[in-house]
């Protein structure tokens, strides 16, 4: 596997960690999809993205939630946003945006799946975009 911004530190600051600089939502640890670590700088372009996903049975179920920080460093490129969004099979059913030099705390992101069934592919993704 090629090391990219969002896989080079697997472990230690990205992907599953024990958190140094937050409080889980529950148990022992967050996932990163950028870099705990404040200050780790990337080439990225608009369009680069991280996500996490998993087969989920979405039968009888309504609103597929996520809780989420979205904390942007105040060096991220002018005209470009990081975008977190909940995804069903790839495809955006809620978004935010998060702005060069804020923390964001997203309490209750809610994708209405209420019309699907069966078992779909459900992730949350991290995004740089042009907005």
């Amino acid at each position: 596997m090629a090391l990219t911004a969002f896989t080079s530190r697997l472990g230690l600051g990205q992907g599953r960690v024990r958190p140094q600089r937050a409080t889980p939502a529950s148990g022992e640890y967050l996932f990163v999809l950028g870099d705990e670590e404040p200050g780790r700088r990337f080439e990225l372009t608009p369009g680069d993205f991280a996500e996490v996903t998993q087969a989920v049975d979405v039968t009888g179920v309504d609103l597929v939630r996520a809780a989420l920080r979205l904390r942007v460093p105040s060096a991220a490129p002018a005209g470009l946003a990081w975008e977190a969004s909940l995804v069903v099979d790839s495809v955006k059913y809620a978004r935010c945006l998060g702005r060069p030099g804020r923390d964001r705390l997203v309490t209750d992101m809610a994708a209405n799946v209420s019309k699907l069934s069966g078992v779909h592919t459900v992730g949350v993704r991290l995004e740089l975009i042009s907005p």
